[in-house]
């Protein structure tokens, strides 16, 4: 058996290889396709869930916050902030809780990141806990691992 690599040898290995991870990534590709239009758990978005996005944008809340689990990590990760609020038990109360949140902000308390103060209407605030409960109900596979965020 020869020690060097032949130039046909390298070529088989580079378009066999090359095939061979195509395949491995339409099958993925196919059976994440599967898996995402099987899930009937998937709520529809309402105007409410859009127009809550539509703010989340508009104030660049990504550019510091993560949504699950993309995003930057200055701040906590908003795909379960309405369970961590307590919308699980009681919606209401969730959302209440995510509103007063906001409308508290900057804390002010020293040594701590400050979230600025936007000050959303109530219709945004609103339409932003709307857009956070949809989130919270999207079947993420246990991400993040911690409630905690």
């Amino acid at each position: 058996m020869s020690e060097t690599l032949t130039k046909a040898a390298a070529r088989n290995i580079f378009y066999g290889g090359t095939a061979f991870f195509f395949i491995v990534f339409f099958a993925l590709a196919a059976q994440t396709v599967g898996y995402v239009t099987s899930d009937k758990s998937i709520k529809p978005v309402t105007n409410a869930v859009a127009a809550g996005k539509k703010v989340f944008e508009k104030h660049s809340c990504i550019n510091c916050h993560s949504l699950l689990g993309e995003g930057a990590y200055f701040a906590p990760e908003l795909g379960n902030v309405f369970v961590r609020m307590g919308g699980k038990e009681d919606p209401e109360a969730g959302k209440e809780a995510i509103k007063a949140w906001i409308k508290s902000q900057p804390t002010g308390i020293a040594g701590r990141r400050q979230m600025p103060q936007f000050n959303l209407s109530e219709k945004e605030l609103d339409d932003l806990a709307a857009f956070f409960k949809w989130t919270s109900e999207i079947n993420t596979q246990n991400w993040p691992p911690k409630v905690s965020g």
